[in-house]
């Protein structure tokens, strides 16, 4: 007898249904020719002008160059530079901006000071 009542025993999950999104299945084979053509060949995107075609698993330039080999990793390097060199006029213009704050309160406090001196010697 099991100490906590009824042992565990899912429902049966119905079978679903394979409803396909696309009416293609419903064309005959010429229609499906006609429609897609004989040869489906691969992918080609055209981006900036450049022309690629994925082929072995790589995109490759109409004119046969890899463009996931050496030009990849010299951009993902100048990148990485560029980033460095942001990065660092970010921080030169916040050191900037600190100096300018400091030196306009120092200015205002000098400003300030010789305001209080005028003012001390019109009353003597």
């Amino acid at each position: 007898m099991p100490l906590f009542g009824n042992t565990f025993s899912p429902k049966k999950t119905p079978p679903r249904r394979s409803a396909s999104l696309s009416s293609l299945h419903t064309l005959d084979r010429s229609t499906r020719e006609v429609e897609l053509g004989l040869e489906y060949g691969p992918p080609v995107m055209n981006i900036g002008g450049q022309s690629m075609k994925f082929e072995d698993g790589q995109w490759i330039t109409e004119s046969g160059e890899n463009t996931s080999g050496r030009e990849a990793q010299r951009l993902k390097k100048r990148n990485v530079q560029l980033e460095e060199e942001n990065n660092l006029l970010k921080l030169k213009i916040e050191i900037l901006m600190d100096m300018l704050t400091e030196t306009t309160v120092e200015y205002h406090l000098m400003e300030k000071e010789v305001e209080d001196v005028k003012t001390h010697q019109r009353k003597k």
